[in-house]
C-alpha cells in the first residue's frame, strides 16, 4: 500500500505513516540497537587479558590481582598495575582479564585468594548485561509494536483507506471483482433458457447503453431473482449477462457474509455495495441466497440474529440505490418458497426469473457446447443421447461428458464414442460397478425381482417404456430396472401415476409369487410407493374416500422454524382415514400386479433365466421374449 501523502489528508487529521513506513523503522530502530550491544561488548573484551587457570594463580601469588568476578565457570577480574608489555588496541594498557574455572572444583582456590587479599564478587549465571537487557526489552517493544500497528491500521479504516488483508480485514467484502471483459461469458454459451435470456437481455442492453430506456422513462430493475433447481445454470447465466454488459461484475456466495464476529455480515454488506456504486454501472452476484435470506422470526438460537442484521442491511442498502447508480443485483436460489417477504417485494427484487430443466432440444444444445473440445467419433448421436437423458440438468450433462472422456482415456482411446457416452450416462444415472460376489440363491432372487419390474413395465399401458434391465450390483443396488419417458411430463394423469405404482410393486410381487416370501431388496421400492401414493391421496385428491380435498403437511421441510411452528389443518381422525387409503391402495395395487404376473409366469422366468444368462437386458431382447410367449396378456391400469 502507498503512502498517504500530505495534500490527500483530511482537515484536522495529521498523515499516517503507511505499515511499510513504520516497519521500516522497527527494523531499522532494532538493528541499531543490536549493533551498539555487541559493539559495546567487543569493545570490553579488547581490553580484557584472556589467562589460562595456571596463569591466574600464578599471577595470585605474584599480588597482581586485586578483585575477581565469579559468574558460573567464568571469572573476571582487575589487576592492581597494568600489565607490563601487554597493549592493546591503541596505546592503552590491559587492566582486566577473563578465565575460566576447571569443571572439578579446585580446593586450593579460595584459601589462596585470601591469602592475598583478592576482593571476591559473586554473580548469578543468566548472561551477560546485555543479554539480560534484550530478554526485558524485546516484550516491551513487541507490544508497544502491536498498539502502535492497530493505531495505524484503526486511522488509515477512520480516513477511508481500503484493503481487506491484515488482522482488522474481517469486515471488507469477501466479493470477487471481476473487470470490465474479464468475464468472457456470453449468452451464446449458455444453451437453453431462451426465455430466461430474454428477461435478462434487456438489463444487459440498459447497463450498455440506459439513454433509449430513461427516454422511455423505464426504471433499471434494482434486483433480479434466478429460481430453479441445482445445475440449471443461474451462475453462468449472471456470468453471461455480466459478459455481455461489459461491466464490472462482484460475485459472492451469501455464507461469506457470516463469521464469528457480529456485525460482520452487515459490514461487509455495506463495503460491497459502496465498492459496487464507484463502479457503477456495474452488477452484484449473490449465491444461495437463501442462507441469510430466509423468513425473518423464525431463529430458533442467537446465532440466526447475525442472520437477520445481514438480511436487514441487503434491504437497506437495495432501498437506497439513487437513480444514477446503475447497481444491478442478481441471486440466485433454489429454494425461494423460504425468502423473506421484504426481500421479495417490487423495488428489492423486482423480477423473479425461473430456470426449469433443460427440455429434449435445450439438453442436444447443451451436449453440443460441452462437447466442443471432446474428440466424437463418427457414431455418435447426441439427439439420442439427449432422449436419454431426460431430467438431466446441465450440470449433470456436462458432467456426463466428462465422465465419457474419462472413460475414453482409461482405456487409451482416442476419441469418444457412443459406447462409452452410454457407459458414462449409466454410471451417471444408476451409479458405478460395485464388486460385490452374490450367491447362486440371491442371484436368482435378484433375477425374478428385477424381472418382475420389467414384465409389469412391458405389459401396463400407461407406463414409461422400458429400456434396460441388469443385475450387475451398481450404486447401491443389486439390480436396476430402467424406463425412459417417451415425451417430457409435466402433469401426471392418474392412469401413468396408477401404473407406476404398479411397476414399483413389481419385484416384490415377483418375489412373493416364486419364492413364496419376500426379502429386503424391496425396501427402496415401498418407499418410493408410498410416498407416491402419500402425494395421489393428500395432494391431488385421487381418493374417492378422501374426496377432491388437499392436506399438507409441514414435514418436508421441517428444518424452517415457520413450519415446525405450523399446526396441522386436519383432525386426527382424518389423518387415520388417510393413512388407511394410502394403505388400501397399495395392497389394492399389489393384489393386481401378482395376478398379472401370475397370468404372465411363462414370460416372467423366461426373463429371468434371460437375465441369469446375459445378465443385462436391452428393451428390444425382452421384446423378442414377449412376442415368444403368445399368452402374454397385458394388464389395465386404473
Amino acid at each position: 500500500m502507498a503512502d498517504k501523502q500530505p495534500g490527500n489528508t483530511p482537515s484536522g487529521m495529521s498523515p499516517v505513516l503507511g505499515p511499510s513506513s513504520g516497519a521500516r523503522l522497527i527494523i531499522w530502530f532494532l538493528t541499531a540497537l543490536l549493533l551498539s550491544f555487541f559493539w559495546l561488548d567487543t569493545a570490553k573484551r579488547q581490553h580484557q587479558a584472556d589467562l589460562s587457570y595456571t596463569a591466574f594463580k600464578d599471577r595470585v601469588r605474584a599480588e597482581q590481582v586485586v578483585s575477581i568476578t565469579l559468574q558460573g565457570q567464568q571469572v573476571s577480574g582487575t589487576f592492581r598495575k597494568p600489565e607490563p608489555g601487554s597493549q592493546a588496541t591503541g596505546n592503552r594498557t590491559v587492566k582486566q582479564f577473563v578465565t575460566t574455572l576447571p569443571p572439578i572444583d579446585d580446593p586450593e582456590l579460595m584459601p589462596l585468594l585470601e591469602q592475598y587479599d583478592v576482593e571476591v564478587r559473586v554473580r548469578s549465571e543468566s548472561g551477560s548485561w546485555w543479554v539480560r537487557l534484550l530478554i526485558g526489552l524485546v516484550p516491551w517493544l513487541l507490544i508497544i509494536g502491536l498498539f502502535w500497528y492497530a493505531s495505524i491500521k484503526m486511522q488509515e479504516r477512520m480516513m477511508g483507506g481500503s484493503g481487506a488483508g491484515g488482522i482488522f480485514g474481517f469486515a471488507k467484502s469477501r466479493a470477487k471483482r471481476f473487470e470490465k471483459g474479464q468475464s468472457r461469458v456470453t449468452f451464446d454459451d449458455v444453451a437453453g433458457l431462451e426465455n430466461a435470456k430474454q428477461d435478462l437481455c434487456e438489463i444487459s442492453d440498459y447497463l450498455r447503453d440506459p439513454s433509449p430506456y430513461r427516454r422511455l422513462g423505464a426504471k433499471i430493475p434494482r434486483g433480479i431473482l434466478l429460481m430453479g433447481p441445482p445445475g440449471t445454470g443461474k451462475t453462468l447465466l449472471a456470468k453471461a449477462v455480466a459478459g455481455e454488459a461489459n461491466v464490472p461484475f462482484f460475485s459472492i456466495s451469501a455464507s461469506e457474509f457470516i463469521e464469528m464476529f457480529v456485525g460482520v455480515g452487515a459490514s461487509r454488506v455495506r463495503d460491497m455495495f459502496q465498492s459496487a456504486k464507484k463502479e457503477a454501472p456495474a452488477i452484484i452476484f449473490i449465491d444461495e441466497i437463501d442462507s441469510i435470506g430466509r423468513a425473518r422470526g423464525t431463529g430458533l438460537g442467537g446465532g440466526h440474529d447475525e442472520r437477520e442484521q445481514t438480511l436487514n442491511q441487503i434491504l437497506n442498502e437495495m432501498d437506497g440505490f439513487e437513480p444514477h447508480e446503475t447497481v444491478v443485483v442478481l441471486a440466485a436460489t433454489n429454494r425461494p418458497d423460504v425468502l423473506d417477504a421484504a426481500l421479495m417485494r417490487p423495488g428489492r427484487f423486482d423480477r423473479k426469473v425461473t430456470l426449469d430443466l433443460p427440455d429434449r432440444p435445450a439438453r442436444q444444445a447443451i451436449l453440443n457446447i460441452h462437447a466442443r473440445g471432446v474428440p466424437l467419433a463418427g457414431d455418435v448421436d447426441l439427439v439420442r443421447l439427449a432422449a436419454l437423458t431426460v431430467g438431466f440438468s446441465g450440470a449433470d450433462l456436462e458432467n456426463l461428458i466428462n465422465e465419457a472422456a474419462l472413460l475414453a482415456g482409461r482405456k487409451g482411446k482416442s476419441e469418444v464414442d457412443m459406447q462409452l457416452m452410454l457407459a458414462a450416462r449409466d454410471k451417471v444415472v444408476l451409479g458405478g460397478l460395485r464388486e460385490m460376489l452374490l450367491s447362486d440363491d440371491e442371484k436368482q432372487l435378484v433375477a425374478f425381482h428385477e424381472a418382475g419390474h420389467a414384465v409389469v413395465a412391458s405389459l401396463l399401458p400407461h407406463a414409461d417404456p422400458l429400456d434396460k434391465v441388469t443385475i450387475i450390483p451398481r450404486g447401491h443396488a443389486l439390480g436396476v430396472t430402467e424406463q425412459i419417458p417417451a415425451a417430457e411430463r409435466h402433469n401426471f394423469k392418474q392412469s401413468y401415476l396408477y401404473d407406476r405404482l404398479g411397476v414399483m410393486l413389481g419385484g416384490r410381487s415377483s418375489e412373493k409369487l416364486v419364492f413364496g416370501e419376500v426379502s429386503s431388496g424391496a425396501e427402496e421400492d415401498l418407499k418410493q410407493a408410498t410416498q407416491l401414493a402419500r402425494h395421489m391421496v393428500t395432494h391431488w385428491g385421487m381418493s374417492e374416500k378422501i374426496g377432491p380435498v388437499a392436506f399438507h403437511r409441514g414435514e418436508e421441510h421441517i428444518f424452517l422454524g415457520r413450519e415446525m411452528a405450523q399446526q396441522r389443518d386436519f383432525s386426527e381422525h382424518t389423518a387415520e382415514v388417510i393413512d388407511d387409503e394410502v394403505s388400501m391402495l397399495l395392497k389394492h395395487r399389489e393384489v393386481e400386479i401378482g395376478q398379472l404376473l401370475k397370468n404372465n409366469r411363462a414370460l416372467l422366468d423366461a426373463v429371468a433365466k434371460a437375465l441369469l444368462e446375459k445378465e443385462t437386458l436391452e428393451f428390444d431382447e425382452i421384446r423378442a421374449l414377449i412376442d415368444a410367449c403368445p399368452k402374454a396378456t397385458p394388464g389395465a391400469g386404473k
